[in-house]
């Protein structure tokens, strides 16, 4: 596919015990995205997407939004190398 690329996306603000990790999931798989979404220690969410350039366009849009209970603050975003992975799962 051309246009592939990943990133490592990080939330910051109120965004754990709110169902991010679902919204997250449910949205990625819509969008063909793969990777994960888990929660930090230090309180914010971290997602790693993989997917097609604008497919990972719409898909920073929705998670910067968060689901209804959520407040993001703030949005890091960094590309890194493509791994390959396959579906997009919740990790504990």
């Amino acid at each position: 596919m051309i246009g592939l690329k990943a990133l490592r996306i990080t939330l910051y603000g109120y965004v754990q015990g709110v169902g991010f990790r679902s919204y997250a999931k449910r949205h990625a798989l819509a969008l063909r995205i793969s990777g994960y979404v888990r929660n930090m220690p230090d309180g914010t969410v971290q997602i790693v997407a993989e997917g097609d350039e604008m497919a990972l366009e719409k898909y920073l849009k929705l998670v910067s939004r968060g689901p209804f209970m959520a407040r993001v603050d703030r949005v890091e975003t960094e590309e890194i190398p493509i791994a390959g992975r396959g579906g997009f799962r919740i990790e504990f």
